[in-house]
């Protein structure tokens, strides 16, 4: 399910998604109110994996002050990671798998660059400036490399998203689109 779709343009964030709820095992989906992609604090977050990770991302999740003098993918990497590990223990979501701790896969925009969690809690930064994860990824992946020379982040993320729509069974309007600069909240029905 989902198609997450992460930019990094000028120094601002774009982070989008998609509606879908998938439940694998009936193969079945639904169109959701509840969003995929927030804010929460300076961070823009979009998730896959499971809606109850997103929901305890979004909520009553507080990321903590960076230590001074610490960089910022040091600070994803322990301060950042440690506290979303805790959270999602507390709530019921983490688990444990063959001895590895697994929690979901998500993408971060933070201090102006992007982010990607997966779902054993490496945090990741593509050289590209942009990424994306869920069913649809490998499809906006695509969309975003062909529109690079486009000069509007927002169309890039949305036709990402559309692409990823008309050729994936799990992605479905309507998109929701964020950034780190402002609240943009862009609903878009294909």
């Amino acid at each position: 399910m989902t198609c997450i779709v992460g930019l990094v343009d000028k120094g601002q964030v774009f982070i989008g998604g998609d509606s879908a709820g998938v439940s694998a095992g009936r193969l079945s989906l639904m169109v959701r109110n509840d969003r995929k992609v927030f804010r929460n604090g300076d961070f823009v977050m979009g998730f896959t994996s499971s809606f109850r990770m997103g929901q305890l991302l979004a909520f009553n999740f507080h990321p903590p002050t960076p230590r001074v003098g610490i960089d910022v993918m040091t600070y994803m990497v322990t301060d950042f990671i440690d506290a979303a590990r805790a959270r999602m223990k507390e709530g019921g979501f983490a688990r444990i798998r063959e001895g590895a701790e697994e929690g979901g896969s998500f993408l971060v925009g933070y201090s102006g660059r992007l982010f990607h969690i997966s779902d054993d809690f490496q945090v990741g930064e593509s050289s590209h400036g942009f990424d994306a994860c869920g069913c649809g990824d490998l499809i906006a992946l695509g969309s975003l490399r062909s529109t690079r020379e486009w000069t509007e982040p927002s169309a890039r993320v949305k036709e990402a998203l559309e692409c990823a729509e008309a050729f994936s069974a799990g992605v479905r309007a309507p998109f929701f689109l964020e950034n780190t600069a402002a609240k943009v909240d862009e609903r878009s029905a294909a």
